[in-house]
Order: C-alpha cells, then sequence, then structure tokens
C-alpha cells in the first residue's frame, strides 16, 4: 500500500517524495514533507506550496482529505480505498501480501556448525533467523536456495573419533578413561557408540585402521540429529555441500589466486594478500606443513558458490566470525567474482534464563544448552517468535518460563490471543467469516478503520524487514497490531451492535493479517486458546 499511494503523490506532484506514516493517525494515514524542499528550490515559504500542492488531490477518490499542516502534506484515506483494499485481501486469503515473482535468485547460507555434537541454543538463533528470512524472502516472490556447509574436513574430525572412540570405552566397554579438556562429551556420542557397536561389534573401538571409518560414522550420526532437530524446529535445508568433498578443487582455485598475483610464499607458508581488501594482516592458506587451512576451504567453497550462478549470496555466521568477513571477501574478489554479491550477516550469542537464573547446561550435550531441549521445553513456535524479536546483530536475553506464561507477558501468548478473540467473536455471533464478506465498512467507527489500516500495511512491512534483514520489524508489527486488537476489544460493543456484521468484516481481515505475518516467521496462529 505503502508504495501505491507514494506512486499516486508523486505522478499528481510530478516528482519524487519522501512518505511517511504520522505517529498521530489523526493527523492522516500518511504524510510529505515534499513541500519544505520545493520551497526551498523556489524560495516560498513552505506552507503556501503545500497549500497549492494539497489543492491537486481534490479529485483523487483514494483520499479522503488532503490537508497542508504547518508545511506538510497529510494523507486519509477514503473509506471506499479501505473497502477495495480489505476486499482484494480477503479474496486472497492465506496469499495475502505474497508478492510477485522477483527475477533474483539468491544462495542462503545458514547455520553450517560443525557435524561434531548436537546443535545448541546459539545455533538456534542463526538457524531461526535464517529460515524466517528464507520464508519472508520467498513469499515475497525471491527464488532462494538454503544451504547447509558441513565442516567436515580437519582435526575436528579426528578428534570426533577419538571422542567417540573414549565414550565406547567408557560406556560399552566399561573401562576408566580420561577426556582431555578439547574432546567433544556428551550422552550423544553414547547412542552413536551404540548404533555402532550393532553394525560393526565391539573390535573396531580396538582397531586403530578403523578410525577414519569411525569419523565418518559418527559424522553421519551428527548430521542426522542436526537434521532431526532443525526440521522440529521447522527449518529444512535444500542443499548440502560437503568441506571435505570440495577440497578436490583446492588445487585449481590456488593456481587461480596464484595467477591472479594474490598469494606469495613466507616461513613454508603460503598467504592469502587479504590487506589489500582491508584485512589486519595477510592470512595462511597453506601451513608450512603443506596442508590447507579453513580458510582455503571457504575459499574453495565461495568460489564454488559464485560458479553457480546466482545473483547474491547470503551468508549467516556466529558473531564471532566478524573478523573473518574481509578475508572471505578479499578472496572472492581475488577469484575475479563481485565481491559485493556476498552479504555476510551476523548472529549474536543467545543468555537463557529459567525463572529468573541461568538456564543448567545439558548433560547431554556436554557442556551446553541443547537446542532440541529448548523445543520441546516451550515449542517451535515460541522459541521462533522470541528469537525474532531483535535483529540478529544485538544480544538476546529471555526466560523460557515467561514464555510459559498464559498472559501478556508472554509475547507469543499475547498475539494468538488477539487471533483467537477474534474467531471467538465469530462464534459468539454465530456467524462464519465468509458470512460478512459482502459487508460494507461504511458504518464502523474510526478506531475499527484505524485497526483496518494497521492491517493493510503487512505487505510494507515484510518488504522492509526483508530489505533490511531485520525480521524484528514482524514481530513488532504483529505486537501492535494484537494491541490494537485488544484494546478495540476491550473498549467496543461487537456482537450483539447494530453494525455487527460490518465490525466482524474488519476484524476478520486483521485476524488475516495476524495469520499471514505468523505464517511467513514458520508459525501457525491459533484460533481457541
Amino acid at each position: 500500500m505503502h508504495f501505491e499511494i507514494k506512486r499516486i503523490i508523486e505522478e499528481t506532484i510530478g516528482r519524487d517524495i519522501v512518505l511517511e506514516k504520522p505517529k498521530d493517525i489523526t493527523l492522516g494515514h500518511f504524510a510529505t514533507p515534499a513541500a519544505f524542499s520545493i520551497a526551498k528550490e523556489a524560495k516560498k515559504n513552505p506552507m503556501i506550496i503545500a497549500e497549492e500542492l494539497a489543492s491537486k488531490f481534490q479529485n483523487i477518490d483514494i483520499f479522503e482529505e488532503v490537508t497542508a499542516v504547518k508545511g506538510f502534506l497529510n494523507f486519509k484515506l477514503s473509506n471506499n480505498y479501505l473497502l477495495e483494499s480489505i476486499n482484494k485481501s480477503l479474496s486472497l486469503d492465506i496469499e495475502f501480501a505474497k508478492g510477485e515473482k522477483k527475477n533474483q535468485k539468491i544462495l542462503l547460507e545458514f547455520v553450517s556448525a560443525n557435524p561434531t555434537g548436537p546443535l545448541h541454543i546459539g545455533h538456534a538463533r542463526g538457524a531461526v533467523f535464517g529460515d524466517a528470512l528464507l520464508k519472508v524472502g520467498r513469499y515475497l516472490g525471491y527464488d532462494i536456495t538454503a544451504e547447509y556447509y558441513i565442516n567436515d574436513a580437519g582435526s575436528q574430525m579426528e578428534m570426533l573419533a577419538t571422542s567417540l572412540n573414549l565414550a565406547a570405552r567408557e560406556h560399552i566397554l566399561k573401562e576408566v578413561v580420561e577426556y582431555p579438556e578439547q574432546f567433544y562429551r556428551g550422552d550423544y556420542l553414547f547412542d552413536i557408540a551404540e548404533k555402532c557397536v550393532e553394525l560393526h561389534g565391539k573390535d573396531v573401538f580396538n582397531d586403530q585402521t578403523k578410525q577414519n571409518e569411525l569419523a565418518l560414522f559418527a559424522k553421519d550420526e551428527v548430521i542426522k540429529l542436526i537434521i532431526s532437530d532443525l526440521a522440529a524446529l521447522g527449518v529444512v535445508f535444500d542443499t548440502f555441500v560437503s568441506e571435505k568433498a570440495l577440497y578436490k578443487d583446492w588445487d585449481a582455485t590456488k593456481k587461480t589466486l596464484e595467477e591472479n598475483s594474490s598469494l606469495y610464499n613466507k616461513d613454508d607458508k603460503t598467504y592469502l594478500k587479504s590487506t589489500a581488501y582491508g584485512d589486519d594482516s595477510d592470512r595462511v592458506v597453506v601451513r608450512d606443513n603443506g596442508i590447507p587451512t579453513y580458510l582455503a576451504g571457504d575459499i574453495v567453497y565461495h568460489k564454488n558458490k559464485f560458479d553457480r550462478n546466482f545473483d547474491k549470496y547470503i551468508n549467516i555466521w556466529g558473531a564471532d566470525h566478524h573478523g573473518y568477513i574481509t578475508r572471505v571477501k578479499a578472496a572472492v574478489s581475488f577469484l575475479g567474482f563481485d565481491s559485493s554479491k556476498l552479504e555476510i550477516l551476523l548472529s549474536q550469542m543467545v543468555a537463557l534464563l529459567k525463572g529468573g537464573e541461568p538456564y543448567k547446561m545439558s548433560k547431554r550435550a556436554g557442556n551446553v544448552i541443547l537446542m532440541s531441549e529448548i523445543t520441546h521445553e516451550i515449542g517451535a513456535d515460541a522459541l521462533r517468535f522470541i528469537f525474532l524479536t531483535k535483529k540478529s546483530d544485538t544480544h538476546l536475553e529471555f526466560d523460557i518460563d515467561v514464555l510459559k506464561n498464559q498472559d501478556s507477558s508472554n509475547p507469543v501468548f499475547y498475539i494468538n490471543y488477539a487471533h483467537a478473540r477474534i474467531h471467538q467473536l465469530f462464534k459468539k455471533a454465530n456467524l462464519t467469516m465468509g458470512e460478512v464478506c459482502s459487508e460494507q465498512i461504511d458504518a464502523i467507527n474510526q478506531d475499527a478503520k484505524d485497526l483496518v489500516f494497521q492491517a493493510l500495511l503487512l505487505p510494507d512491512i515484510l518488504e522492509e524487514a526483508f530489505d533490511r534483514r531485520d525480521m524484528q520489524k514482524i514481530t513488532d508489527y504483529l505486537h501492535l497490531l494484537s494491541s490494537l486488537v485488544h484494546k478495540f476489544y476491550n473498549e467496543h460493543r461487537i456482537v450483539g451492535d447494530d453494525n455487527e456484521k460490518q465490525y466482524l468484516k474488519a476484524l476478520s481481515f486483521v485476524a488475516l493479517s495476524i495469520k499471514v505475518g505468523l505464517k511467513v516467521l514458520g508459525i501457525s496462529a491459533k484460533e481457541v486458546m
């Protein structure tokens, strides 16, 4: 709606404008300070210019009123325009606010946790943010592929095999073992060890020639666990890419970098000239033992990405990878690609409380809070919503007990209750939403019209949230819209009013906006609570 109104105003006054929403809706639904810039050019009083501009809108029927106030132009939408917008939206039903297909292919990589153990609560934040960005983007018409990069090369795989061996000796062979501090621990390794015994027998843990097989087996089992835990949270990936499988392309990638004069040798190591692109030091890509570094794997992976010819590449990384951004972008540029197509978003860690106290670490995972435990305790919908209530690159702290409350302190309950309240009104009136769809809205009061206007803003909110990569805009909007529903419900009689059906029609549209807003975040709206 914002873009449509902006276009009409620009066509009427013949120039680009800034279109705003006044904080006080009684002033109008939209406003523009365009008169000030015009007045500056014409060297006239902006209030006079605003009056002249306002007169140009007298015959445009989408506006009930266009007024000049202290140099601002304020626009109040007509009842007919609101009604037409509601009717069109209701006819679309669950596809309300859905965008047209856009000519842009995006590769979105997120989570990409090492396959050495179950996902923890920090991984969950990146998973939810990435999946919400995916769902909103697809809803708006973007062609997006969700990808998980499996870091299955390097020393962590050897450590996983040794950790599994130690877990098997403790749990199955009943030996007394000591775990080095850096090794992986947790009950999940006992489960994997038991599966390994079923397939290969106990002797596999005493056979040094089988360590690579142990690592592969453990990795595959952890990936199954990760996929299952993500699915429980509503997160599903389209593609998985193995770091280990890509290393076969390192020599060819290294040759390209050498041809572009982006590597040099020093102290038997090979360095990437990343300082040329703003890094604080050049980075090692081949160690003095000839083994490529983790960065080398990432370089190969990003070459693989760009070779697949997407229009945009988005990575969601943990905040601890902030210093890694420059060197990866440098490598992309050295490979001859446009590094501006690579966008890297950061996801901060989470502080979790229970009853006001720090949440206890999971025995099953060893020393972290498991994502699956929290999903099970509060539900996927609550976990998804709370993770999206703040920008992903800011600190987040929440108490899981609050998310169990059946009151306004729980934002998920608060929003769902607004949606369910509307459905309950229809039950009280003994009507269905279909039975009021042909009603007018000319007799409803101004509070109801303002509520309808807010519900019509969902398409604009979704576009802005995706463009800014800020899903908080959607959760804030849904909370605001729900608060207006509760306020309206408490202050006005609806069922039994002379204009009952008109009010119910308006509210049916508000319910649709809440339902769609939750849907694109991967959350189901409740009709009964």
